[in-house]
């Protein structure tokens, strides 16, 4: 099973570097449906009559996309109409695995401070050096841990 996890990772992490930098997918300021819309030279009767709506459901749609509360479903009927595709994913600031990795370390680190501080109490705490190496081992063993994201 973790090396299964870890695939998935990977794979993940191949498709997600298609999609970067992300900020090339940045919403138009008023959105997608009208940006397409006015380009094409659509009027919101026209949608509307694409969609089976009344126009004020287009010019709703448009501002419930503007203000981030339209619903997929919706988005995507429309994204239809405008003879579009609707591209949805979640796409990670960092790699899945760097992801796992820093939070790894932060789960060692944390876990083994309360070691840490007996062994200052004993006179027997590690330099720098030997900390990172410590975090390190103890972090390789907790990539599949249940508790990592607890």
């Amino acid at each position: 099973m973790p090396r299964q996890r870890e695939k998935a990772r990977d794979s993940l992490d191949r498709r997600f570097a298609a999609l970067r930098p992300v900020d090339r997918f940045d919403r138009p300021s008023r959105g997608w449906v009208r940006a397409i819309r006015d380009a094409l030279g659509m009027s919101t009767t026209q949608l509307a009559r694409r969609l089976g709506v009344d126009q004020s459901n287009v010019v709703r749609l448009e501002q419930s996309e503007m203000n981030d509360t339209v619903r997929l479903g919706t988005l995507r009927r429309a994204a239809e109409a405008l003879d579009c595709t609707l591209v949805y994913a979640l796409v990670p600031n960092s790699s899945l695995a760097e992801a796992v990795a820093a939070q790894t370390r932060k789960v060692a680190a944390a876990e083994l401070a309360s070691v840490e501080h007996t062994m200052l109490l004993e006179a027997q705490d590690l330099d720098d050096e030997g900390r990172d190496k410590r975090v390190a081992e103890y972090s390789a063993g907790l990539v599949d841990d249940r508790r990592l994201w607890g």
